[in-house]
């Protein structure tokens, strides 16, 4: 898929996050936007997947874990448009008895989601383990987590890393969505983060940074990132994106983090992105 047609389907995916947390009056819209552009290049250039053979193993497929699992609107987005299900039903989000609950869940099977998440500090953790499985099973293909920054604030993180790179867990590719928000505020004023960069190179890391708005640069970090895999070390991405992108009034501020849009607000928003796929 060429850039200007995923441009495209990160605008619908978008809209769709906007209108899904508009419906119900509650999700987590920020963090969301801001990482439409990445969830669009996973699901459409970088990921080996067989949507239409989901199985939790995923043997012989590259598997990926959100770990921050609140922004789960733009999975959801990128799996229905990925083909893992229907797009009509992004329409049951957060309804009772759906299956796509406020945060990720595996209990009623929906396919591409293979750990329940949203309890932070987590994922990284599923994710290693999940690598060393593939190693085990001689599996060559890759494990992808993201996190958000302000879960880096939890120590389970920092365990997870020495232990990545301790163990030479080289299939693993790790993501940071460094928008510098939480839901208390701006990450710098709740618990500074320090230099990333260098902690987690410190830590043993293979550390790589990109712009989360700019496909090219996010294809090229990814194709980079697989490059170095298999070389004895873990890989961390940090990807700079802005929270509320795409939506003016949602950007520069943390308010959005956990925030849903009221009627007039989503007309504002939909205008603001083009529909290009057709809304569900």
């Amino acid at each position: 898929m060429d850039i200007k047609k995923m441009e495209q389907y990160a605008s619908q995916t978008r809209r769709d996050i906007v209108r899904m947390v508009a419906a119900v009056s509650s999700g987590h819209p920020g963090g969301s936007l801001g990482c439409a552009d990445f969830f669009t290049v996973m699901y459409h250039k970088i990921l080996k997947q067989d949507p239409k053979n989901f199985t939790m193993d995923g043997e012989g497929e590259d598997l990926f874990f959100l770990s921050n699992g609140h922004i789960s609107p733009v999975w959801y987005s990128a799996l229905a448009r990925a083909n893992y299900f229907p797009v009509e039903e992004l329409a049951t989000f957060r309804k009772l008895n759906s299956r796509l609950q406020g945060h990720p869940s595996v209990d009623h099977d929906l396919p591409g989601i293979r750990a329940a998440s949203g309890s932070l500090g987590q994922g990284l953790s599923m994710g290693i383990g999940a690598a060393q499985a593939k190693k085990l099973n001689n599996d060559d293909r890759y494990v992808y987590v993201l996190m958000g920054d302000g879960e880096l604030q939890e120590g389970q993180i920092w365990e997870a890393a020495m232990y990545a790179a301790a163990k030479g867990v080289d299939n693993l590719i790790a993501t940071v969505d460094y928008n510098g928000r939480q839901i208390d505020g701006d990450v710098e004023d709740v618990l500074s983060l320090g230099n990333l960069k260098n902690k987690w190179q410190a830590f043993g890391w293979e550390t790589l940074e990109v712009d989360g708005h700019n496909m090219e640069e996010l294809i090229s970090t990814y194709e980079e990132a697989q490059s170095l895999c298999g070389q004895g070390k873990p890989v961390m991405v940090l990807m700079k994106t802005e929270m509320g992108q795409g939506v003016d009034y949602m950007t520069g501020t943390h308010k959005w983090h956990g925030s849903a849009p009221n009627t007039e607000q989503l007309e504002s928003a939909l205008n603001q992105l083009e529909m290009t796929l057709g809304d569900y």
